[in-house]
């Protein structure tokens, strides 16, 4: 099979890394991809929202599979471009098409979802530039802390969560006037806090059937003990140390079924990766949050523990057999640990020659944000590298990795030494 996966991230570069090793792949294309994905399949110069650029290329490669990583294709509506058009919609999309991908582009609307199929999560209400004054209202009904998120995609940055109601309410005036997201945040969630320990579940549905992969923890702020500015993410840990048996069962029969049988209700068609971020308060899951794609750089732990053939997988999807498949799954702990540009997620430089990565053994170095500068890596954004790494649990794993780390360097390199601190 010739297969392209959509994107340039560490979840892309994860992806491909996984997919190269596959009986059934003839060659691999990634669009835009990044060096890393450069040695291991063609890199392809396109824009992932770029739909007739990426119509050409299918056609000219002979694409038999297209896998989408990030967020904005899904939203904007891919998957029923390839559906309406009859040289391609025969060609399997793994990601849903645009309606169900709502469950990501609008916090309203996955919000709306939740209470419709009694999913458990936190109470809300939403509020336009119109509907300020109640917004404010609705703040001074909550106790601190206050959380807003921008209804729409803003990159992971749009939820703010703050512990004084006049700071809470001078955000949500940004956010509703002055854009402060952008077009994501013209309409604002507002919800109350819930306390208590996050993580990640992880599932594909064929929109039959599903499948439970890896569950993960990932660690989004800049600063050690969780302090500072939000970030695409800083690391992750797979499996969840606290996430046992019995709270893992409840998370399937309260969230994850009532979601796949409420997707059918609804007659939203969905093939592809569901994110649900949750939350652990007094031993009950509750949702923050779905997203309607491989989480990063979560992907960076869950996809090496699966040990099966990922294409058999994305396969069994596309043909509505995931209740026939098989998913094989490493019992060893998998950490990441993220290397960022220095003064992300704020501004930052780009261009930093990347050395030493030669030099890393027994861990595998996922690329996020590089690119090629003649025969040099280069940094090309805020999260550069992923060093992930198996030990019998996950401070061993750690260790590994951060072992690694120190033999690989570039200008002005970031990274959290704390991963894992809270477990």
């Amino acid at each position: 099979m010739n297969i392209l996966i959509l994107g340039s991230g560490g979840r892309e570069s994860t992806l491909a890394w996984k997919i190269v090793q596959s009986d059934h792949l003839k060659q691999l294309f990634i669009a835009p991809g990044n060096a890393g994905t450069k040695n291991i399949g063609i890199n392809l110069q396109l824009s992932v929202n770029d739909f007739e650029a990426i119509k050409k290329v299918v056609l000219e490669n002979n694409i038999n599979m297209v896998i989408v990583g990030p967020e904005d294709p899904l939203v904007n509506g891919i998957h029923d471009f390839f559906l309406s058009d009859n040289e391609l919609k025969n060609i399997p999309i793994i990601g849903p098409q645009k309606l169900a991908a709502q469950l990501e582009g609008s916090k309203e609307f996955a919000k709306e979802f939740m209470v419709r199929h009694q999913i458990p999560t936190a109470k809300y209400q939403s509020f336009t530039e119109e509907t300020l004054q109640k917004g404010f209202g609705f703040l001074e009904s909550l106790d601190a802390p206050y959380v807003l998120k921008a209804d729409g995609l803003a990159a992971g940055k749009g939820v703010l969560i703050l512990n004084n109601l006049q700071e809470a309410k001078k955000e949500l005036e940004e956010m509703l006037t002055q854009q402060k997201f952008g077009k994501a945040s013209s309409k604002v969630v507002i919800e109350e806090f819930l306390d208590g320990i996050e993580m990640s579940s992880f599932v594909l549905t064929d929109s039959e059937n599903y499948l439970i992969l890896p569950n993960a923890k990932d660690y989004k702020r800049i600063g050690e003990g969780d302090k500072g500015l939000n970030t695409g993410g800083m690391g992750a840990i797979s499996p969840v140390p606290f996430a046992d048996i019995e709270f893992l069962a409840k998370v399937e029969e309260r969230i994850i079924k009532p979601t796949i049988k409420g997707l059918k209700t609804d007659k939203i068609p969905y093939v592809g990766f569901i994110f649900i971020g949750l939350i652990k308060v007094n031993n009950d899951p509750f949702v923050i949050e779905y997203n309607v794609r491989l989480g990063d750089p979560e992907t960076e732990v869950v996809i090496p523990r699966i040990k099966s053939d990922l294409v058999d997988l994305f396969i069994a999807t596309a043909e509505k057999k995931l209740n026939e498949f098989n998913l094989e799954i490493d019992d060893r702990s998998a950490t990441t640990v993220m290397m960022v540009s220095g003064g992300y997620p704020e501004s930052y430089e780009k261009g930093k020659e990347i050395s030493g990565l030669d030099n890393v053994n027994n861990s595998i170095v996922f690329h996020a944000g590089t690119s090629l500068k003649k025969d040099s890596v280069i940094t090309s954004g805020g999260r550069v590298l992923a060093v992930t790494s198996f030990g019998k649990n996950y401070k061993e794993a750690l260790a590994q990795s951060y072992q690694n780390i120190k033999k690989i360097h570039f200008d002005k390199m970031n990274y959290r030494k704390d991963i894992g601190f809270d477990l």
